[in-house]
């Protein structure tokens, strides 16, 4: 499969896709720019601030949407007023990095340091009441997840294990335990972003090999997704009929003169809707 160019150039560092049925359009982050995009029919149209980082970002039940920005979460009502939970830690070398939310209703974003020390990064929850704790700790960089229907499993991605976990978790929304569900040590680049599909299948960005990877539920490939440029990030359904992967990259670290469509969205049919994803309740 080929993934084509949606977009021009709109990030140094795009992350955090999620399409927003109710713009009918994406959003995205320019995670280290700190801004929070939307894209509609592959032009931006808005590019809202947030400071030194925006992570990621999901939209809020009734209205608004809550962002994981440099050391805790800013929640926007509908009206674009902003409050701000945390910040959570005080070491200025920790920022936040990918998550998501989970159908209970709450938010989760895991952190990593600036320079990807070991060990250092974790996952947090936001509960919808807006009360946050840690479910998983000795992280490197926290990445890519995307929590089943039924919120009993999520997958997980801390980049450097090179693997897709899995992850049990309690009706509290505490991680119970973790197992490997997909080692991709043998593949080409490192796995970032993930969405799921209505098939139980797990789309993978593999960050450094310019592809996004399926596996179904047993974990075994499926396809691969070329989209034409090294540093590939994130994924997320969307479209009308939520059947269209939307692809972010990234020119983090290149030489200008190299890979001059680095930092746009690409997009590919699927062939398969996205699974349903959540909303913050809080």
């Amino acid at each position: 499969m080929r993934a084509e160019q949606w977009t021009l150039p709109v990030t140094h560092h795009g992350e955090g896709p999620f399409w927003d049925d109710r713009l009918g359009a994406l959003r995205c982050v320019d995670m280290l720019a700190g801004d929070v995009l939307t894209i509609r029919d592959g032009e931006l149209i808005d590019r809202e601030s947030f400071g030194a980082i925006a992570a990621v970002w999901r939209p809020r039940l009734d209205g608004g949407y809550v962002v994981a920005v440099e050391r805790g979460f800013v929640l926007v009502d509908a009206d674009g007023r902003r409050e701000t939970v945390g910040p959570l830690w005080d070491d200025p070398d920790v920022r936040m990095n990918e998550g998501g939310c989970a159908p209970d209703g709450s938010f989760y974003g895991g952190s990593m340091t600036y320079d990807a020390e070991p060990g250092r990064g974790r996952l947090w929850r936001m509960a919808p009441d807006r009360s946050c704790s840690v479910v998983l700790d000795d992280l490197t960089i926290s990445n890519g997840l995307a929590f089943t229907a039924d919120g009993r499993r999520a997958y997980f991605v801390d980049t450097p294990t090179h693997r897709v976990d899995v992850l049990t978790v309690t009706d509290s929304g505490a991680v119970a335990g973790r197992q490997v569900h997909v080692d991709l040590t043998e593949l080409p680049g490192q796995p970032d972003g993930l969405a799921l599909d209505a098939d139980g299948g797990i789309w993978v960005a593999m960050w450094g090999a310019g592809e996004v990877r399926r596996f179904d539920d047993r974990g075994v490939l499926t396809h691969v997704v070329d989209v034409g440029v090294t540093q590939v990030s994130a994924v997320a359904f969307g479209g009308p009929d939520h059947d269209r992967l939307f692809i972010t990259t990234s020119r983090f670290a290149l030489p200008e003169t190299e890979e001059p469509d680095a930092g746009s969205v690409f997009v590919v049919d699927a062939g398969v809707r996205g699974a349903p994803v959540e909303m913050f309740h809080g």
